[in-house]
């Protein structure tokens, strides 16, 4: 959706942009493109940095990396003393780059060993998905499947992951997409009403649970409302449901237009709830058009919000 993005982003000359999610670059090097500006992009995955070394040669000073998770963007700016910026886009989940290396494990489109972090196993300290797959108790599994992969079979293909544990440590992908498939299929041989491969969420819950994803959302979320200047704007675009509910819950909260009771139950006066942070650009989301999608299957559950920061203090989160 890189037309869509530039146009909510709007860049402009002179001004700053953040990409907190580099992957291969594609954002930013359409953002320093459409203007004489400066972007500033982060990425968890040293092998993306690398990559992307190239690309800070060409831009001549105007494109800097920083290793880092975009929950983090304003204090990583900070050590590079820059206090805000004029704009912040997020590309939410797994890249192309990532799911096509085999090696990184995160998709059952090749046999590959079981991992899933973003950073890398050789630069993580987080547990790959083969740790969490051999060592969380079946409910524990059933949960993550259920709530993050969205999967309704969640608690029987937990209890085929317990059954088949016994018997060998699962440490490979084609292994959980052979134990997955044989649980979610669907009754009397019909397809499922999705026509997605039964393994799709079952690896997307573990993916997100591994590299705490909708964690580090609500962080960069917040982030960015302290990071952006007044006028900057924020673009995110996701490509399931579970990113694009929280990210239209942040703005919607933060625009003020979260309910505010009824006659039924009237709001409680002493409860001032703080300036609106955002106002949106748009009303919904947008997704890609249909030549994007006919060159790009991905890209069809893409969903694009953005909205502008007001001149109001960022809110203070009550501790947990």
């Amino acid at each position: 959706m890189l037309r869509e993005v530039l146009a909510a982003l709007a860049p402009r000359d002179g001004e700053t942009y953040t990409d907190g999610t580099f992957g291969a670059g594609g954002y930013s090097s359409a953002i320093l493109e459409s203007a004489d500006c400066r972007v500033v992009a982060i990425d968890r995955d040293v092998t993306a940095i690398r990559a992307g070394q190239e690309m800070v040669a060409r831009f001549n000073g105007k494109l800097l990396i920083v290793e880092g998770c975009f929950g983090d963007m304003d204090s990583l700016l900070q050590r590079e003393g820059i206090d805000k910026v004029d704009g912040v886009v997020l590309d939410l989940g797994v890249s192309s780059m990532q799911l096509d290396q085999a090696e990184r494990g995160f998709s059952f489109r090749y046999d590959a060993e079981l991992d899933m972090r973003m950073e890398g196993s050789a630069d993580s300290e987080r547990p790959s998905a083969a740790d969490v797959i051999n060592s969380l108790s079946e409910g524990e599994l059933a949960d993550i499947i259920f709530h993050f992969g969205e999967e309704r079979r969640a608690r029987q293909v937990a209890r085929a992951i317990v059954n088949a544990r016994r018997e060998n440590r699962i440490e490979r992908t084609g292994q959980l997409a052979d134990i997955v498939r044989k649980v979610v299929r669907p009754a009397g041989g019909k397809k499922r009403d999705d026509n997605i491969d039964p393994a799709t969420r079952t690896f997307q819950g573990l993916r997100i649970y591994v590299n705490d994803e909708l964690g580090e959302l609500h962080r960069g979320l917040r982030a960015a409302e302290r990071l952006l200047a007044p006028g900057g704007r924020l673009v995110v675009v996701s490509f399931h449901s579970l990113e694009d509910r929280a990210v239209k819950r942040f703005l919607i909260e933060r625009c003020g237009a979260a309910p505010r009771g009824s006659r039924h139950l009237p709001a409680n006066n002493d409860d001032r709830s703080p300036a609106a942070t955002f106002e949106l650009l748009f009303k919904g989301a947008k997704g890609p058009a249909d030549d994007e999608t006919a060159v790009n299957p991905r890209s069809r559950s893409a969903r694009l919000r953005a909205a502008r920061r007001t001149s109001a203090a960022p809110w203070v989160e009550e501790a947990a």
